[in-house]
């Protein structure tokens, strides 16, 4: 059975940091994408960072680009998301996901099959 467990998430101010970790069990193989998604209220769950556990190959959307980074240590099945230069915009509610593949190009585009409950950032302005 597979299990997602998020944390560290919380309330900062615009500027501010936080690392969100993701600890992973009962995944088979590394061949798998590891990915930090978020969803704000009345807003569409948006894929923020993806990663890919045999590689350490990485995506991410846009809006984080150089202010977010995905990174894991294989050896504790965790995966990390380190927001810095947080932004009010990156207020949500965001989960962990995995799913297996292939190779990294599925990383940032393929659905995922297992999901976390969530942990909450809050950026006040």
């Amino acid at each position: 059975q597979v299990r997602l467990m998020e944390s560290g998430g919380g309330s900062v101010q615009a500027g501010g940091s936080l690392r969100l970790a993701c600890a992973a069990s009962g995944l088979a193989t590394l061949s798998r994408c590891m990915g930090w998604f978020r969803q704000a209220p009345g807003k569409e769950r948006e894929r923020v960072a993806s990663i890919f556990s045999r590689d350490d190959s990485t995506h991410y959307t846009d809006s984080v680009k150089g202010r977010f980074t995905i990174s894991q240590d294989t050896a504790k099945n965790t995966v990390y998301l380190q927001m810095n230069s947080l932004k009010p915009e990156d207020t949500a509610m965001y989960y962990c996901a995995a799913g297996y593949s292939t190779g990294s190009y599925w990383c940032g585009r393929m659905e995922y099959n297992y999901w976390g409950q969530g942990t909450q950032v809050t950026v006040s302005s």
